[in-house]
């Protein structure tokens, strides 16, 4: 059967490959101390910090991925290396198409320069030339609201100014890939909706956006993934409300009070998933409406008491089909003391023709620790295209 171009997987706008940044910790605090430990004794005085740790991620064109985790947990170090603000010490991060980042309030604005002079400024730093500037600059005056006082020096703005018209330069250069670190939860709450409206448009565009926030409610809603990093490494990598969950419980574990437990080798990971039909034989083309199961081959790296599985099927566009989890699911699977096969079944009742793939996640409830696999099978599901969407209904014209 000859494919329909739209049922082409959506490529990776963003490849991270066991991506780690060290910083160095001076315990010195003042001039004179740095001189006196010049040398071989200034070693004393030095401390190297991993703020990532081995963190791979591969992030689909047209998808929006949260970055959480308590504050310190690599989250906006993770962002600023995608953004290409600062490099890695080791590792390789990849993009393709334009990038515009949102990671602090005024970040580039030049304060002596009034804030017409920093929107051209900003457009040239976003690869904007003069002219396109120029024919989005009234757009961006009237969506940063900054009105009569674009033309006084930006030292004189707000925090809610800054903001504001930082995000209107941003949104308007035309960006591939969002980068926003906590800028949402900046400004009043007219100006908040505005954001989240113009970010719900992007997504319908099928740009894509990667956000760090605290506000988990934000994140469940406007999120199709969610990355849980924790002392510099990612921890769970899946749909929301797992992330979510996941994420509360480390902050109880991490809670003030108690010793943070070091950082140690995942207890599990998924080998791979294979797609099969009712009768067990793999399979590749599925009939519309086909029950599917999903073998799932987990690998025991220790034993651990309490932990989850989960899956999402997405669209050839990167959007979420179906996702569940055994925690949506009320099922509690059996310690792992060694390596299994799980299998998880569905019906493939009300998803379109077209490509899907399928992502897996196993993580720790008894303690921090996950592993996924993205993209790890693939298969199509027969039949001719009659709307638009992963959903597929009855459509007709009166």
């Amino acid at each position: 059967m000859k494919k329909n171009a739209a049922t082409v997987p959506a490529p990776d706008v963003i490849q991270v490959a066991s991506v780690s940044k060290r910083f160095t910790v001076r315990k010195d605090s003042s001039l004179k101390e740095r001189i006196v430990t010049l040398g071989r004794a200034g070693r004393q005085h030095r401390q190297d910090f991993w703020g990532l740790s081995d963190v791979s991620l591969g992030i689909n064109a047209g998808t929006t991925i949260g970055l959480i985790g308590h504050n310190g947990s690599g989250k906006s170090t993770l962002l600023k290396v995608l953004g290409g603000i600062i490099q890695p010490t080791s590792g390789t991060v990849h993009q393709r198409g334009r990038v515009a980042a949102l990671l602090e309030l005024g970040a580039g604005f030049h304060p002596d320069l009034t804030g017409r002079e920093n929107v051209f400024l900003n457009g040239a730093v976003l690869g904007l030339s003069r002219e396109e500037t120029e024919a989005q600059f009234a757009a961006i005056l009237e969506f940063s609201g900054v009105g009569a006082f674009i033309d006084t020096q930006v030292k004189f703005y707000s925090s809610g100014m800054y903001v504001r018209l930082a995000f209107a330069i941003a949104v308007h250069t035309d960006p591939d890939i969002l980068l926003v670190d906590e800028v949402l939860a900046v400004g009043d709450e007219q100006f908040q909706q505005k954001c989240l409206d113009k970010i719900k448009e992007f997504q319908a565009e099928g740009r894509t956006i990667i956000i760090v926030s605290h506000a988990l409610d934000q994140i469940s809603a406007l999120c199709d993934r969610v990355v849980v990093m924790d002392k510099g490494k990612l921890v769970y990598d899946g749909i929301p409300v797992t992330a979510i969950e996941r994420f509360r419980e480390l902050l109880s574990q991490n809670a003030i009070g108690q010793e943070r437990p070091e950082q140690i080798s995942r207890a599990l990971e998924i080998r791979s998933v294979t797609v099969r039909d009712a009768s067990g034989a793999e399979i590749a083309e599925v009939r519309p409406g086909q029950e599917l199961a999903l073998e799932v081959d987990v690998e025991m790296v220790r034993p651990i008491e309490r932990w989850a599985i989960g899956f999402s099927v997405d669209s050839s566009l990167g959007q979420i089909a179906l996702a569940s989890n055994t925690d949506l699911l009320d099922i509690e699977l059996a310690p792992l003391h060694s390596s299994r096969t799980v299998t998880i079944c569905f019906t493939t009742d009300g998803l379109s023709p077209g490509t899907y793939s399928v992502n897996v996640n196993a993580s720790g409830i008894s303690e921090p620790t996950s592993h996924g696999l993205m993209n790890g099978a693939e298969f199509e599901i027969l039949g001719e295209v009659r709307s638009v969407g992963p959903v597929a209904t009855s459509v007709r014209i009166a």
